[in-house]
């Protein structure tokens, strides 16, 4: 199974966005899932705002399991944490147009209205899932 169809099986099973990208890397870097899962646990649906999308926000706790600061003094990890966050953010934004869960799903489902919507046109299915698997892929193709 690919680090993609593992983060989609989660996302299918009952974890959201964040979750999802989080859990599928968190082991190879040495953080067990189930720690993974609650960590993560508040950041889907945008920070349940619909702000910086959940399967984003995965991906850059990923990056801080790679590359982040490991105490104050440690500044040079601290900027290159910085920077390979950047460039991931840049690099999904250039490659997808947006890194909103409002923006990418076209409603704000931290609304009523907005939920409703995306339940009754399946975005969560089809949408959310594909930036689950398009997150992973991404942190992949950037080496991690």
């Amino acid at each position: 199974m690919t680090r993609a169809d593992q983060a989609a099986s989660y996302f299918a099973n009952n974890l959201n966005c964040a979750q999802s990208v989080f859990g599928a890397f968190c082991e190879k870097y040495g953080l067990d899932t189930k720690t993974a899962f609650r960590i993560a646990s508040g950041f889907g649906a945008g920070l349940r705002k619909a702000e910086v999308c959940g399967a984003v926000s995965g991906a850059v706790m990923v990056i801080g399991l790679k590359y982040g600061q490991k105490g104050p003094e440690d500044l040079d990890a601290k900027k290159l944490c910085n920077e390979k966050t950047l460039e991931f953010m840049n690099a999904f934004r250039e490659k997808y147009g947006e890194v909103t869960c409002r923006g990418i799903l076209g409603c704000d489902i931290s609304t009523p209205e907005g939920s409703q919507k995306a339940r009754e046109d399946n975005l969560f299915k089809t949408i959310c899932e594909q930036k689950v698997r398009e997150s992973v892929k991404l942190l992949e193709e950037l080496g991690y």
